[in-house]
């Protein structure tokens, strides 16, 4: 039924046709920049790729998930049994636009989402109703994300997310919305000289006006390897990579 990525030499992660996962939530749970003494929480999380590379880090301790697809967290309990870290990962079944349900407020330092990129009516469906979800603005959208991040996080907390550019204005105004003042933002690059076809942004709840627009991540060298910032944002996966 699942097949598995090797993501450090202690952490694998189970992976489906319904839920798998992509370089663009590799790079967010690198940008999130994780500390040991965050209390964090990945929303939509999929197949749980963003905590399994946090927890890579055996000072990471505290990281819970949400997801409102049933065979999602089905998978992610998987893996986490199969690793043995049911004292440091919980998963939970929750629609995000109903977070209260689950979560007291502000009880979180760090909040990260890879939401879904597609509006409604936009670009092919997919066909699988999880793939739907995760690829197309079905369960949310991302004043849903904003606005749950902001219930979420304790004042200073940081909310982590990526989109395409063409919605940065989007993001930024949401964030304002909802008292996440954007702090740091990164542009993605395939290869050097090319349009950035994704950005990271974190916004920080309560904080000042100040943004910081950091050098843009190139993935790619152009002999169409992955340049030396990528192997470091993959670590140990990419062991035995040809440079």
């Amino acid at each position: 039924m699942y097949n598995f990525e090797r993501l450090s030499y202690d952490i694998k992660i189970a992976v489906s046709d319904d839920h798998t996962f992509g370089t663009d939530a590799v790079i967010l749970s690198y940008f999130a920049k994780i500390k040991a003494k965050d209390v964090a929480l990945d929303m939509g999380t999929g197949c749980g790729i963003i905590p399994f590379m946090w927890l890579r880090n055996k000072n990471v301790q505290s990281v819970s998930c949400l997801d409102i697809q049933e065979n999602a967290i089905e998978q992610v309990k998987y893996s986490i049994e199969l690793n043995h870290l049911e004292e440091r990962l919980t998963p939970y079944l929750c629609d995000l636009r109903e977070v209260e349900k689950t979560f007291p407020a502000e009880q979180f330092s760090l909040v990260t989402m890879n939401p879904p990129y597609k509006p409604l009516g936009t670009g092919i469906e997919s066909l699988s109703d999880s793939a739907k979800i995760a690829r197309h603005e079905i369960c949310c959208n991302i004043e849903d994300a904003v606005k749950a991040a902001s219930y979420l996080l304790k004042y200073s907390g940081r909310f982590c997310m990526c989109h395409r550019p063409e919605r940065l204005v989007d993001a930024i105004e949401l964030m304002r919305k909802y008292k996440l003042e954007p702090k740091r933002l990164r542009f993605v690059q395939d290869r050097a000289g090319e349009q950035p076809f994704l950005f990271l942004i974190q916004g920080q709840k309560g904080s000042r006006p100040f943004l910081r627009v950091e050098p843009q991540l190139i993935i790619k060298k152009e002999n169409g390897k992955f340049t030396d910032e990528m192997l470091e944002i993959y670590g140990s996966y990419a062991d035995g990579y040809d440079r």
